[in-house]
């Protein structure tokens, strides 16, 4: 038998497990994804949501490589599609910002000599590539996601793990793999803030986006994916991270949460 088969029948039987579930503790059928509330439970479509509805108050922004390298057309490593997101983002940003929420910037930096580069592009690096290098333009957030103030990142501080402020309340952080939690303090970096609740935009969902939200999950944190503030998103990888509890939606819903 496929994977796929296989999967998708332990899909659909963890589906008729919550939906024989809900019925026992009261909640009544809901169509589409909305959510709605009865007095024990909120559920979207056939998920129970208590545990994983976004805290919007306690909530922290994450953007993944959102670099110019990954970003500008004719870039060396341009993601398509990235350029096209921004606007979304700038909207994210501007809200977190004016209600002082956290704003994390995960970043990719690659040594020169390959040291600390990913196995899949380490060759490349090691025969001359220029991507995303330390004090390169190539390597700074792209201009339409920067805080008022912005300086470049400061490639020493961030290879010692420590975070970069760049604005109020908001950061640049190194990761040296696709995930923003793989050996980093992000994880208490958010602890430490009571931070409960994730928003994820940026670059390249099937890679660095796509692999930060599982981390997160594994870590128990709500998780909000911004369908149309992060590039090369598909709609399998969008049910996929639904199965595992996560709150996808556009970027105007979290800006309407946030608002008075």
């Amino acid at each position: 038998m496929g994977q796929g088969k296989v999967d998708c029948r332990h899909m659909a039987i963890w589906r008729d497990f919550l939906k024989k579930h809900s019925r026992k503790r009261g909640i009544s059928e809901v169509e589409g994804e909305g959510c709605r509330r009865d007095r024990h439970n909120e559920r979207r479509g056939n998920l129970l949501v208590k545990y994983t509805r976004p805290n919007w108050r306690s909530s922290a922004l994450i953007t993944i490589d959102t670099q110019n390298d990954f970003s500008l057309p004719g870039a060396p490593a341009q993601i398509q599609g990235t350029m096209d997101i921004l606007p979304n983002m700038r909207s994210l940003l501007e809200t977190y910002r004016e209600k002082r929420l956290p704003i994390v910037h995960a970043v990719r930096l690659y040594k020169e000599d390959g040291s600390n580069v990913d196995l899949c592009r380490k060759e490349a690096i090691e025969n001359g590539a220029k991507i995303v290098a330390p004090h390169t333009d190539g390597a700074e957030l792209v201009a339409e996601i920067r805080p008022a103030g912005y300086i470049s990142l400061d490639a020493d501080t961030l290879f010692r793990g420590e975070f970069q402020p760049v604005g109020e309340n908001e950061w640049v952080m190194y990761k040296p793999r696709w995930g923003a939690f793989y050996q980093t303090g992000l994880e208490r970096f958010l602890r430490e803030r009571n931070i409960d609740t994730l928003v994820f935009a940026g670059c390249n969902f099937p890679n660095c986006p796509r692999t930060s939200m599982y981390e997160a999950s594994e870590r128990d944190f709500r998780i909000v994916m911004v369908s149309d503030a992060i590039s090369q998103v598909y709609e399998k990888g969008i049910e996929e991270l639904k199965q595992i509890g996560a709150h996808v939606c556009a970027h105007d819903e979290v800006v309407r949460a946030l608002s008075p």
